[in-house]
């Protein structure tokens, strides 16, 4: 683990121990050290900074992170975290546009696992909104059908064994 991604974790137990201007030292700390993190830094100072009362602080980050994506820096988990903390805070059309950029990212990767969450929150969104379904509610019922196949499979019995084995 990186020195960066230690930070970033310990910011993230200080916000869930309601403590955001601590929280907010460890995200800078690990934006400074510049080392491999599994998300952004500045997503979670964001949700720091709104906790804080520093929505505009905030909405800069959010800001230069969809200017950086629209330049190929997509980042799914980023996405992922952005669209959860805009829904959080009632910007449900900002929501949309990070969860729906996230999924786009991990179609083009073929990351499943990821899409399949952002696909969910992507969902949750549109349907607060009173969308109706699209393409990527469809996508999200033909992987939530394969996982199921999957488990079942894995699941199921040898044929002619007890399963003991």
């Amino acid at each position: 683990m990186s020195r960066a991604e230690a930070y970033l974790r310990a910011g993230e137990q200080w916000l869930l121990a309601d403590e955001p201007a601590v929280a907010a030292e460890r995200f800078e700390q690990a934006m400074a050290d510049g080392g491999e993190t599994f998300a952004d830094p500045r997503a979670p100072l964001a949700r720091a900074l709104f906790a804080l009362g520093r929505p505009d602080e905030a909405h800069v980050l959010i800001s230069e992170l969809d200017r950086e994506s629209d330049a190929g820096h997509r980042d799914p988990r980023t996405c992922d975290l952005v669209a959860e903390l805009l829904a959080e805070q009632g910007d449900m059309d900002g929501a949309l546009h990070w969860a729906t950029a996230g999924a786009d990212e991990c179609k083009r990767r073929g990351d499943t696992a990821e899409l399949r969450l952002l696909l969910s929150l992507r969902y949750r969104i549109r349907h607060d909104l009173g969308m109706p379904e699209d393409d990527y509610d469809q996508l999200l019922d033909e992987l939530t059908t394969d996982t199921r196949k999957s488990q079942h499979l894995r699941s199921a019995k040898p044929a002619g064994g007890t399963g003991d084995n």
